[in-house]
């Protein structure tokens, strides 16, 4: 197979995915019983899931672990709410990500991420998210060309984050989300659009920096973040609707100053969608699904994932097949470690796993951060714990950001001399 070849089937079967956005049924023999279930590969999956991708290299070196560290550029995708508590009047962050970089060259997350403090208590944010799918040929059913076309998806973000007390912020944001992924081609019949949907996330944040730890000054930080609260999304004219990965991240952290020049930060965060988790449908016989006199597959174990979103929400937490212990298997696990030295030169560290019946990412992460006058350069890597191939294997992230607190320092030290 060339290699143009392979790059067309990988982009076709990403695009298959992305423009499915909920997974296929889950059938199961009549007499499966629930021990059977919890070996079953039962994963969940949205729409839109560009959206939970790591956007910044600093989480993205500690385990993906982001909203219960310290503030940054990057806080609005992780935790609006650290924003209110950010050191820096101003700061721009710009990342870009390759994505399937071992299978296709043209596929790329780019994120830019701005935040300004309105006072010592309040914090404005805002981000721009673009997915870039590559070039796409489109064939009609006897392949012959049909026109080229660049699937994107975007998401545009607002965010507003306050202190409620010394120690504590809460922030709402904003989110914009618009993914096109087939230019409006027929597909089976029916005409595709471009998928729109409005969400918007909930967070809290703590922080303390009056904490003494074998005599050493120490911060402890946790966070809340509610990520994705909004409309089903749909790529055509018909009824159906997929969820967009509504999430919760829950956090705490640990921030000790060794001396003037060493720093040392531990992480530790759950990460779970907020979304129905997929029924097992009852078979009959021959083995296919028995349909109901309401033309609706019959469910064995689970709930009907055809849910609103209030009660997709609610239901995320008892609605897996195979009971409570396939509801704990949903929750990912986050570790992150990080080291300062003078703060200007950072190393980094971190651990994901997520069950292998829940997707089995599984992952060790690194990290380096640069601190040079106004700017700021950060990376990330990604090796496979499981023997698992991952799409950030063997890629290079990075993020450069600018301090403007120190650039307008230099600028009036300029103009004192």
């Amino acid at each position: 197979m060339n290699p143009r070849m392979n790059s067309t089937i990988a982009k076709a079967a990403l695009l298959f995915g992305l423009a499915a956005g909920v997974s296929t049924p889950a059938m199961a023999q009549v007499n499966l019983t629930t021990d059977q279930l919890l070996g079953q590969l039962n994963t969940i999956t949205t729409a839109v899931p560009f959206l939970m991708i790591s956007p910044d290299s600093r989480a993205g070196g500690m385990g993906e672990t982001g909203v219960s560290t310290t503030p940054d550029v990057n806080s609005l995708h992780w935790n609006p709410a650290k924003l209110a508590f950010a050191q820096k009047k101003m700061g721009l962050g710009v990342s870009y990500t390759p994505w399937l970089r071992a299978l296709v060259p043209d596929i790329n997350l780019a994120y830019v991420s701005f935040y300004s403090k309105l006072d010592k208590n309040s914090a404005f944010g805002g981000s721009l998210r673009y997915f870039s799918l590559g070039n796409i040929t489109f064939t009609d059913v006897v392949g012959n060309s049909i026109g080229q076309f660049r699937p994107n998806e975007f998401a545009l973000d607002a965010a507003y984050s306050r202190k409620l007390g010394n120690r504590f912020s809460a922030a709402m944001a904003g989110r914009f989300i618009r993914s096109n992924l087939t230019n409006g081609i027929t597909v089976s019949g029916q005409d595709t659009k471009p998928g729109t949907s409005f969400a918007v996330d909930l967070a809290a944040y703590y922080f303390n920096d009056d904490i003494k730890l074998s005599g050493k000054k120490a911060t402890m930080m946790a966070g809340l973040n509610l990520s994705n609260i909004g409309a089903k999304i749909s790529y055509s004219t018909s009824t159906n609707r997929d969820f967009i990965p509504i999430n919760m991240r829950l956090g705490a952290g640990m921030l000790v100053d060794a001396d003037d020049y060493n720093q040392i930060a531990f992480s530790v965060e759950l990460n779970k969608l907020l979304v129905p988790t997929p029924p097992v449908y009852e078979l009959d016989s021959n083995g296919s699904p028995i349909i109901g006199p309401d033309g609706q597959y019959q469910i064995l174990y689970g709930k009907d994932p055809n849910r609103s979103v209030p009660s997709g929400i609610l239901g995320s937490f008892n609605d897996a097949p195979g009971g409570f212990k396939e509801e704990l298997r949903e929750f990912n696990i986050a570790a992150g470690f990080e080291y300062w030295y003078d703060k200007q030169f950072a190393v980094r560290a971190g651990y994901f796993y997520e069950h292998p019946l829940k997707g089995n990412r599984q992952f060790i992460t690194l990290g380096a951060g640069l601190r040079y006058n106004v700017f700021g350069l950060d990376f990330a890597y990604l090796i496979p714990a499981n023997g698992q191939r991952s799409p950030l294997q063997n890629t290079l992230r990075f993020t450069l950001t600018f301090d403007f607190d120190a650039f307008k320092s230099q600028n009036d030290g300029g103009d004192s001399k």
